[in-house]
């Protein structure tokens, strides 16, 4: 039985849910993230409350009778459960594609364990067919450009989108990346980025993965 990609995603979201502790969660941003939320809503009695990594995330969150807290009042969490634009076996991401990619870092670092979500169609073997989001201070927009093209890429100023932070965001495409780790220092080098959406340096540790055959589990050690 063929499924759809919606379909992918709600499953990998429901197994996201056997990984939920008591106290409080870091969820992610995006559609997969947004399955999970709902998810969430049907096991409120579990866990105390959670840490959004955007605001379309806390509403969403909120909508459901979530406690949402504020990150500096909580310090580390259990988990950060979220999606990937793009995921390697190494469990190096690209993610940005919904433009939270900078709280996205920041709570993933605040947690103990990431767990990824994905479909099989973003499980590629090189990163880089998706373009890379990279978050820049407005006033930077053209050499950061500038700068990033040197390294390859042809950024593009992701039209009329401002981030939660005020932001605006250059998609990089046609970039190689052989090597995420260093590639993830180059560009957060770069003055006036705030940072990009390769996560490799703080990788997931598990990634549910969605496949007409079921979820599968896959950990960087694999």
């Amino acid at each position: 039985m063929t499924m759809t990609q919606e379909q992918l995603k709600q499953a990998v979201a429901r197994a996201a849910i056997d990984y939920v502790p008591q106290g409080i969660i870091g969820v992610g941003t995006g559609s997969t993230a947004n399955f999970f939320i709902d998810e969430l809503a049907t096991i409120k009695g579990r866990f105390e409350a959670a840490v959004a990594s955007s605001e379309a995330t806390a509403q969403r969150l909120r909508s459901h009778g979530i406690q949402v807290l504020d990150l500096n009042s909580v310090g580390e969490l259990e988990i950060y459960v979220d999606g990937a634009d793009e995921i390697t076996r190494h469990m190096h991401m690209i993610k940005g594609g919904g433009g939270a990619l900078t709280r996205e870092k920041i709570v993933a670092a605040c947690s103990k364990k990431f767990i990824c979500m994905a479909d099989e169609s973003k499980l590629v073997d090189v990163l880089g067919k998706f373009p890379l989001p990279v978050e820049v201070i407005p006033m930077a927009q053209s050499h950061v450009a500038r700068e990033l093209a040197k390294l390859g890429g042809q950024p593009r100023l992701r039209a009329g989108f401002t981030t939660d932070n005020g932001n605006v965001i250059l998609d990089v495409h046609n970039l190689v990346i052989a090597n995420p780790v260093e590639l993830e220092t180059q560009i957060n080098q770069i003055v006036g980025v705030v940072t990009n959406g390769l996560f490799s340096q703080r990788p997931a540790d598990v990634l549910l993965l969605g496949t007409t055959g079921g979820v599968k589990i896959l950990r960087a050690a694999d």
